[in-house]
């Protein structure tokens, strides 16, 4: 068996998240029907580097698999492409050693989040960007996001219910910038990790800070109390987009 790793993108809007589930459409899912077909009806598995969620999008998700035989990859790229759904790409493929694993090898995502603020909001954006149409200072948002880059324990910022025990990440990259022209305002966060619904967790805490809902402060309490309780609201998922994901040499 050869083992390829693979970068995908796809639009998250009509999937059920990445990871295959009983009576739901998945990239998962899609990917394995596809890998079938080339594969002569025998069954091949898809691991991914990360579990998005119902709505949430890729840029860069990363995968790998394993099929009988050497191929040339991009043939392979290219069929695995055009037979995929419309809402699935195939960026690239490349042969790895067998004992890589798209999701334990130590590596860096980079998620962005989309958050249109204009009035009215733009229908074309409605899948793709979560709308906020309340008054914000960006400034206030700039302060408070800087408090999460380094390493800190997220309890705060996850989703109830998770099994996950360690709950410490480390976030080297946290800013937002605004794109008047458009009226969008971008998130970004790169890190080792996240935790369920962190990012979201994160990016509703940070528009009510910039609302003047919540004190600037807000962030480094949050971290230090670990209260989920003290957080701002899940964003919605539309919004989000794994962008990318580095790999150690």
């Amino acid at each position: 068996m050869t083992r390829y790793k693979a970068i995908i993108s796809y639009d998250g809007y009509n999937f059920s998240g990445f990871q295959r589930q009983p009576h739901a459409r998945t990239v998962q899912e899609e990917l394995e029907k596809t890998l079938q077909r080339l594969n002569r009806g025998q069954e091949i598995v898809v691991h991914g580097a990360g579990r998005t969620d119902s709505g949430v999008h890729a840029y860069g998700q990363v995968i790998h698999f394993d099929l009988p035989g050497a191929r040339e990859v991009e043939k392979l790229r290219f069929a695995l492409d055009t037979q995929s759904p419309e809402d699935i790409d195939v960026v690239a493929i490349e042969q790895v050693t067998d004992d890589f694993h798209c999701r334990y090898a130590k590596h860096q995502k980079t998620y962005e989040f989309l958050v249109d603020i204009g009035r009215p909001k733009n229908p074309m954006l409605r899948h793709y960007a979560t709308h906020f149409p309340y008054d914000l200072e960006i400034e206030r948002i700039e302060k408070a996001i800087s408090a999460l880059v380094g390493s800190h324990d997220f309890t705060g910022f996850t989703a109830s219910g998770t099994a996950v025990k360690d709950k410490v990440r480390t976030i080297t990259e946290a800013r937002v910038r605004l794109e008047p022209e458009r009226n969008l305002l971008i998130f970004t966060f790169t890190g080792n990790g996240f935790l369920y619904k962190q990012v979201r967790n994160m990016v509703g805490t940070l528009l009510k800070i910039g609302n003047n809902r919540m004190p600037i402060e807000q962030v480094e309490r949050i971290l230090q109390e670990k209260d989920r309780q003290l957080a701002g609201p899940t964003a919605a998922p539309n919004g989000l987009y794994l962008k990318e994901i580095r790999y150690e040499e």
